[in-house]
């Protein structure tokens, strides 16, 4: 299928490792001019060789890094916010610190993007903002309540805004990933884990029994499955979904949330 990315230009935050690799390296295969951002030299160049995008050294978890990653890259048609951290906590035990970090980087980072790109795409009459934010946006895990804050707040935002683009052809979607496979997710497994020693495969299958019951498919979800899906959205074939909370969970969320 074409979807129709030539000459299309797109920003994807997060994008050094895992998913926002993966969403580059699709943007990239489809014909898009990709641009990937990062706070390590050595990653960016890495995964801009990897991919074939162009890096810019910036961190928009930052205001200035924000500032500095749009004088780079002053217009885009699609801006990817995928930037995110996440870890398991005991909710007595987030500071202050914890959820100022987590609002800043989180949703901050993605806000301030969609602000500064907004006003032009609309200005062309075209353009895609794709938050991607989490099942633990609806479904917030009891360990991770700072975490499933801020993909809730990025739900809000993205639903938001698209009620702003209303009669004109850019859409602003989230895409809400399960468990996926990436460079830190082994480690948070085992941090969850009763036995944070027992095989990798075995630490998964327990997890999933115990702490994802729900999910349909009891396994990780490759970067790879979220990228598909993500490259569909920000295609011209996706103009009529818009505001929308997409999933791409495993099943893990009932339908009636």
């Amino acid at each position: 299928m074409d979807l129709q990315l030539n000459g299309k230009t797109a920003l994807v935050t997060g994008s050094t490792a895992g998913i926002g690799l993966e969403i580059a390296r699709r943007l990239v295969a489809e014909g898009a001019d990709v641009v990937i951002c990062g706070r390590s030299q050595g990653k960016l160049d890495t995964a801009a060789t990897d991919t074939g995008a162009r890096g810019v050294l910036a961190d928009p978890a930052t205001a200035e890094g924000a500032e500095a990653l749009v004088a780079a890259v002053p217009e885009v048609d699609i801006l990817i916010n995928n930037l995110g951290i996440y870890e398991s906590k005991t909710f007595t035990d987030i500071t202050d610190a914890d959820w100022l970090r987590f609002f800043e980087v989180n949703v901050l980072s993605g806000a301030r993007l969609a602000r500064a790109y907004f006003p032009g795409m609309i200005a062309r009459n075209w353009g895609r903002i794709i938050f991607i934010a989490s099942e633990s946006g609806l479904l917030v895990p009891p360990d991770m309540v700072h975490y499933g804050m801020t993909k809730t707040a990025q739900l809000a935002i993205a639903r938001g805004l698209a009620a702003n683009t209303k009669g004109t052809r850019v859409t602003v979607n989230s895409v809400l990933p399960g468990t996926t496979r990436s460079e830190g997710i082994v480690d948070f497994l085992k941090s969850v884990a009763d036995d944070p020693n027992a095989p990798e495969a075995e630490i998964e299958r327990v997890f999933f029994a115990k702490d994802r019951a729900t999910s349909l498919i009891q396994r990780k979800i490759e970067p790879e499955e979220i990228a598909s899906l993500v490259a569909y959205v920000a295609s011209p074939l996706s103009a009529a979904t818009n505001g929308a909370a997409l999933r791409v969970d495993g099943g893990i969320t009932p339908t009636i949330v």
